[in-house]
């Protein structure tokens, strides 16, 4: 059995009983920093194999963890805090568990961008979580630019060292919405800012951030300014990656339109791009 258990994100208290009995019955843990997860077991007396998996090996050590699982080993999965396959290489480690028909099961517990959405104080109705866009300004901005019309609630993971220009390029895209950062989150300096993007980048050009960031903006407040070519150009970019069920459900909900209508359009759009080709 594959263990996907999820760590704290700060403060070492907020791991479950069912996660802290499971890591001592496992034969084997992968995590993604042995320095890091070295700190919570030794913390709670737990001492096993650890195995290093992260984007940059994965690869190489994926075949490794799933030869463990053939042999009916246990083997534990957990990121540097959180719940695993958020933002880490944990998604292809599942898929390939469903595609060798090999058993596994979440243990939940503390998840970043969830205790942000309550800390904000935004509306935690329908969200929209994008995790780490590019580093870089100009594919960082045309992936807001993607975003600027959805109604829902932005979450995204940023460092503190691209945390002003991050904010700098939002107000670029969206104007000067509310946001909040959320730093340092469970541990002792634990701040949530809240306010205009504008007054945020003033604060933090003042006061360079430290620690883990995660930042959220509202929600565009009205689709009037939204084209009939925009709401197009968003449904055909949904439909190269999905179903069109998945897009139609996916579109809807962000935009706020019927499913019927978007149905009919993506419909519309299938056709006219079978008739061209």
């Amino acid at each position: 059995m594959l263990y996907l258990i999820a760590t704290p994100i700060g403060n070492l208290k907020d791991i479950t009983l069912r996660a802290l009995e499971v890591l001592k019955e496992v034969d084997i843990i992968a995590c993604e920093d042995k320095r890091v997860s070295s700190k919570l077991l030794h913390h709670y007396g737990i001492s096993k194999a650890l195995f290093s998996y992260h984007d940059h090996n994965a690869d190489q050590v994926r075949p490794r963890l799933l030869s463990f699982l053939k042999e009916g080993k246990k083997v534990a999965y957990i990121t540097d805090g959180g719940m695993p396959l958020i933002s880490d290489p944990g998604f292809k480690l599942v898929r390939t568990c469903q595609i060798e028909n090999l058993p596994y099961t979440v243990l939940p517990g503390a998840s970043a961008p969830l205790m942000a959405l309550c800390l904000s104080g935004f509306s935690p109705d329908r969200f929209y979580f994008s995790g780490f866009l590019p580093p870089k300004t100009t594919a960082r901005s045309s992936a807001l630019e993607a975003l600027k019309n959805m109604t829902v609630t932005l979450i995204f993971f940023e460092s503190p060292k691209r945390l002003v220009s991050f904010l700098k390029d939002a107000q670029k895209i969206f104007g000067d919405r509310e946001g909040a950062i959320c730093r340092e989150m469970t541990k002792l300096y634990e701040e949530v800012q809240r306010g205009p993007l504008s007054s945020l980048i003033q604060h933090y050009e003042v006061t360079p951030p430290r620690g883990e960031i995660v930042a959220l903006i509202e929600g565009a407040s009205s689709l009037s300014t939204l084209s009939e070519g925009e709401f197009e150009a968003h449904l055909e970019k949904a439909l190269k990656t999905s179903t069109v069920k998945e897009a139609v459900d996916m579109v809807s909900k962000a935009f706020g339109r019927s499913k019927r209508e978007v149905y009919q359009r993506a419909l519309s759009l299938k056709e006219k791009k079978e008739s061209i080709s």
